[in-house]
């Protein structure tokens, strides 16, 4: 890394996925955060009802299910092992990991390595944790109420400010971020509109799903929420491929961008919809079958981990749904 200064778009981009970028690490994402995938395999059998659902939407027995940055492989492993205990048996899934690190030692060879995402998707494609990665400028109003670009300094994370914001930037801040006064900042979620928009248009069929941190324009931080996490720790944005750099995403603009059919729910209302509630057990299975209540009380922790309020509960679902051509 230079000590030249550049935008945090730029800066980022580099950092997590650069050669020797963050997301090439060996370890993975899940070295260093955990996501609703590695809290509880009750995530992945939400996803494979998910998947039965829409392969029954479309009237077909051959379905893809698109993981679109899969870490390594651990959601499509999960979903393909819960098919046939969530009433899969007979479905046929191609199964797409699309991620720019290499393809994991002993994965299972029904799932497809892809670095880019196939054409002529007719299925689900989930993005879970995708969007927050996808890097975005970040902009900082001045004394004189004028919105800058901010620069970084990828050695040290060292920032000031560069030339007023303007073009296709300036025109989504008018519409989705406005303005909090001389100091406050926001990410500028273009980026993200149009990668959200070109992996929708990959669909020829189906549903496409995102979860992520999210805001909304009624909503937005102030101060934005760029951050850094290394460790399972959060810690200070510097780009300079140590450490993973994130923000929450305006998951309404992306909704706007994919198109009609799009819908926002959190996570909460979303797995209750596909079965995960976190209800306990009755006490009158702890005598008959006290191996079943053990087994039961574990689930539905983990089911209250997944649809917590101020927690992962909390996480947004953009759901943007796709006919196929012959209107099915």
């Amino acid at each position: 890394m230079t000590d030249e200064w550049r935008g945090w778009q730029e800066a980022a981009e580099t950092a997590l996925y650069g050669d020797g970028g963050f997301y090439r690490s060996p370890e993975g994402p899940a070295g260093h955060f955990r996501t609703s995938v590695h809290a509880s395999p009750l995530f992945a059998a939400a996803v494979a009802r998910l998947l039965i659902r829409t392969a029954a939407e479309l009237r077909t027995s051959c379905v893809d299910l698109v993981d679109l940055g899969a870490g390594r492989g651990e959601l499509l492993t999960e979903v393909l092992a819960a098919l046939p205990a969530e009433g899969g048996d007979g479905l046929a899934v191609r199964a797409y990991a699309v991620e720019l690190a290499a393809r994991p030692p002993g994965l299972d060879p029904r799932i497809q390595w892809c670095a880019g995402l196939p054409q002529g998707v007719r299925g689900l494609l989930f993005a879970n944790e995708w969007l927050d990665n996808v890097p975005v400028p970040v902009a900082e109003t001045d004394a004189d109420g004028t919105r800058r670009y901010v620069l970084v300094r990828p050695a040290d994370g060292a920032e000031r400010l560069g030339e007023p914001v303007s073009g296709a930037d300036a025109q989504w801040l008018r519409r989705w971020w406005p303005p909090a006064g001389p100091g406050s900042r926001a990410e500028i979620g273009r980026p993200r509109d149009e990668a959200w928009a070109g992996a929708v248009a990959r669909l020829s069929g189906g549903l496409a799903v995102a979860v992520d941190y999210m805001h909304v324009r009624e909503e937005r931080p102030p101060f934005g929420t760029l951050t850094g996490f290394r460790a399972g720790r959060e810690v200070r944005p510097v780009p300079d491929g140590s450490c993973d750099l994130t923000s929450h995403v305006a998951l309404d603009a992306c909704a706007a961008a994919g198109g009609p059919g799009a819908e926002i729910r959190t996570q909460r209302e979303a797995l209750h919809d596909l079965g995960v509630v976190g209800g306990r057990p009755p006490l009158s299975v702890a005598s008959s079958d006290p191996v079943g209540y053990v087994r039961a009380l574990a689930a539905a922790g983990e089911a209250a981990e997944l649809t917590a309020r101020g927690g992962l509960g909390d996480f947004g679902w953009l759901t943007q749904r796709v006919p196929s051509p012959s209107g099915d």
